[in-house]
């Protein structure tokens, strides 16, 4: 008799937004179809890839609002995937990792994933995580630009300008500005922000430290001396309104 694969759970109740596209890129067919199988089940169209460059294909045809990616694929990996993922469109990423290795995680949010899973993982997590993600994409209430520094974000049409020029933000990079926004001055630990910008009460808190490396590299004129987006010792950082005013 056929022993049930691990990832085999109940299936997840929780609905995603309506007409949500995800593409669910994995090599390993059994884990491709459970993942597959509890994202439709939640309401979501999903299309699939077992390598990298159909993967490429698939996302230019039929351009998806998530993608589910492997990081170890055949012909292209994971993490080359998700940089010409980005180069083409900002979709939002979540990157599956078999591996311990915190370099490879930290390698996956540095070329622009939003979030990582790593394997073995419950599927019911994963639909969690998409949907957190997926809620983040959509408008918000109305609210007013915001801006300094030469910055200014616009949270109705999602973008940013700095200085006038248009800022190509990750989801996840452009939710933790407008979180520093909209609290200038205030002292942040990661744990806030991972629980803020998130929407998690745990994680790695070297996702924060990934993105908020990566948003300095964007914003700031010097991100080895920031100005904007401090570092306080101890606790975590602080968007600094005083010298976004000198800016």
């Amino acid at each position: 008799m056929q022993q049930p694969h691990p990832f085999a759970q109940s299936p997840a109740t929780d609905r995603a937004p309506a007409s949500v596209r995800v593409l669910v890129v994995d090599d390993d067919p059994t884990v491709a179809e459970v993942v597959a199988g509890y994202l439709a089940r939640a309401g979501c169209t999903v299309d699939r890839a077992e390598d990298g460059p159909t993967a490429l294909e698939q996302a230019a045809r039929n351009r998806p609002d998530l993608v589910v990616l492997d990081l170890m694929l055949p012909g292209m990996d994971g993490l080359d995937v998700c940089r010409r993922i980005r180069e083409s469109a900002p979709v939002p990423v979540i990157m599956l990792t078999a591996r311990g290795d915190e370099d490879d995680r930290i390698l996956g949010l540095e070329v622009g994933a939003d979030d990582y899973v790593t394997k073995p993982f419950s599927p019911r997590e994963l639909v969690l995580r998409v949907q957190s993600v997926l809620r983040r994409t959509r408008p918000g209430p109305a609210t007013q630009p915001l801006a300094a520094g030469g910055l200014t974000l616009d949270p109705a049409s999602r973008r940013v300008t700095r200085n006038g020029v248009e800022l190509a933000l990750t989801l996840r990079e452009f939710d933790l500005l407008a979180f520093f926004l909209q609290h200038p001055g205030r002292a942040c630990s990661r744990e806030d922000l991972m629980r803020e910008v998130w929407g998690w009460d745990f994680g790695d808190l070297s996702t924060v430290t990934v993105h908020v490396r990566r948003l300095r590299a964007k914003v700031e004129d010097d991100p080895a001396r920031p100005r904007l987006i401090q570092t306080v010792w101890g606790v975590g950082y602080r968007f600094d309104l005083a010298a976004g005013k000198e800016g």
